[in-house]
């Protein structure tokens, strides 16, 4: 079986870390319920002050695509875009 794996870099403006950190720890409690979540996660850099990276893994396509459906993801991913530029990566493993 082929899963997925997302690797989301979020970059901050300037200001709005905190804000943002926070929606992704509750976007991260959220999605880890989600069907098909078989692993999610975010971590913060060690090297950039106004990073971090969401690390996903789904079971299949369906999956992460009914995770983006949810509210709490439109609510998240919402104050995210606000606050900062996400950088999507997405492999096949």
């Amino acid at each position: 079986t082929t899963m997925l794996r997302v690797n989301c870099f979020f970059h901050a403006n300037e200001g709005c870390f905190d804000e943002a950190l926070q929606a992704a720890m509750a976007l991260t409690a959220k999605s880890q319920l989600h069907q098909g979540c078989k692993a999610y996660d975010v971590f913060e850099s060690a090297t950039r002050p106004d990073v971090f990276m969401f690390c996903e893994t789904w079971l299949d396509e369906e999956s992460l695509a009914l995770h983006e459906q949810t509210p709490e993801f439109a609510e998240y991913a919402g104050i995210l875009s606000k606050c900062g530029t996400l950088k999507i990566e997405k492999f096949e493993f």
